[in-house]
C-alpha cells in the first residue's frame, strides 16, 4: 500500500493501482491529493471485511475504484468471477464508503450497450449488454448508484497505455515483427489513452461532481482503422487486411457501434479530450509499454 503525502486537498484511495489505468490515476492524483494506491495484495475488494479494514484505516475523501475483472472473453466462462470482482467488489467499496462518508468514482465501459443504436450513446441511453463482462460492469454501476449517493460513474472505452496488455501495444509488437495482420473492420469505438482519462478523472473529482459521465478521447474508428494508424506511425510496411466480425469469432459478443458521446462533459462546459490519433502518437513516441 503506497502513501504519497504532503500538503494535499485530502485523501484518495486508488484501487487496482498496479494496473494500466491505476498507475496513471496514482500519477495524476498525487499532485493534488494524499494518494493511497492499493492493489490485490493490499486489499481484495471481494472481501467485505478486508475492504472495511483497509478503508477504515485511511478514511479517504474519495475512493477511485479502478480494480476490475477486464478479460472480456474469459468472462464468458468465468461469469461468477467477473461478477464477484466487478459487482460484489464494487458493492463492498460502495457499502464501506457510505459508512465512512467517502465519495466513489467507478469506471465502467461502453460494453454495457448493445451497439444497435447506430449513433453515439449518451449517458441517458438505456444499457443492454451483450456479454458477461458488460453485465458485470453494469451490475457494479447499479450497486454503487443504489448504495452511495456520493457516486461518480465514468464510462470509457478501448483503453490503451503503458503498464498493461492492450490492443495498441499488441498490434505494435506484431507490426515490428513484420507479421501480416487481419483486423476486424465492422466494430467502431473511441480509443482512449489512460493518461488522458486519468487527468479528466482528476478534473471531475476536483469539481466534486456526481452522476454518470462518458469520458473518451475525441473521434472514433474501427479496430482496422486503429491498426492502420499504429502501423503508419511506426512507418512499418506490414499488410493489414480488413475482416468482418463473423470472420473472427470470439467467445464474447462485441457491440458493433459502441461510440460514447461525452454529452455530460459538453453540458458542464468541460473541454473534451484530444483526438484519439494525437493521444496514440504520444503513446507510441513515448516507447513506454
Amino acid at each position: 500500500m503506497t502513501n504519497l503525502s504532503g500538503r494535499k486537498l485530502g485523501k484518495v484511495v486508488v484501487t487496482g493501482s498496479a494496473g494500466m489505468l491505476g498507475r496513471e490515476l496514482v500519477a495524476a492524483f498525487e499532485g493534488a491529493f494524499e494518494v493511497w494506491g492499493v492493489d490485490l495484495e493490499e486489499m481484495d475488494v471481494t472481501s467485505l471485511g478486508e475492504t472495511r479494514r483497509v478503508l477504515e484505516q485511511i478514511k479517504p475523501e474519495w475512493i477511485v475504484h479502478a480494480a476490475a475483472y477486464t478479460r472480456v472473453d474469459d468472462a464468458e466462462r468465468e461469469s461468477l468471477e467477473a461478477h464477484r470482482v466487478n459487482a460484489l467488489g464494487t458493492r463492498n467499496v460502495a457499502a464501506i464508503s457510505l459508512e465512512l462518508g467517502s465519495a466513489v468514482l467507478y469506471f465502467s465501459t461502453d460494453y454495457i450497450f448493445d451497439g444497435k443504436s447506430g449513433r453515439p450513446y449518451t449517458e441517458f441511453d438505456i444499457p443492454s449488454p451483450l456479454n458477461e463482462y458488460g453485465r458485470s460492469k453494469l451490475a457494479g454501476e447499479l450497486l454503487l448508484q443504489h448504495l452511495n449517493p456520493r457516486h461518480l460513474v465514468v464510462r470509457t472505452s478501448w483503453l490503451f497505455g503503458p503498464g498493461g496488455p492492450n490492443f495498441v501495444d499488441t498490434i505494435r509488437e506484431k507490426a515490428l515483427q513484420g507479421n501480416p495482420l487481419r483486423i476486424v473492420d465492422d466494430q467502431c469505438g473511441s480509443p482512449t489513452y489512460t493518461r488522458d482519462l486519468a487527468q479528466m478523472s482528476l478534473e471531475l473529482v476536483r469539481r466534486d461532481l456526481r452522476g454518470t459521465y462518458h469520458v473518451t478521447n475525441s473521434g472514433c474508428c474501427s479496430w482496422f482503422e486503429l491498426a492502420e494508424a499504429i502501423i503508419s506511425s511506426l512507418e512499418q510496411d506490414v499488410p493489414v487486411v480488413p475482416i468482418s466480425t463473423s470472420e473472427f469469432p470470439r467467445p464474447a459478443t462485441r457491440p458493433l457501434f459502441s461510440v460514447l458521446e461525452n454529452h455530460m462533459l459538453q453540458v458542464e462546459g468541460i473541454p473534451q479530450l484530444r483526438f484519439w490519433k494525437e493521444a496514440l502518437s504520444e503513446h507510441l513516441r513515448s516507447g513506454r509499454v
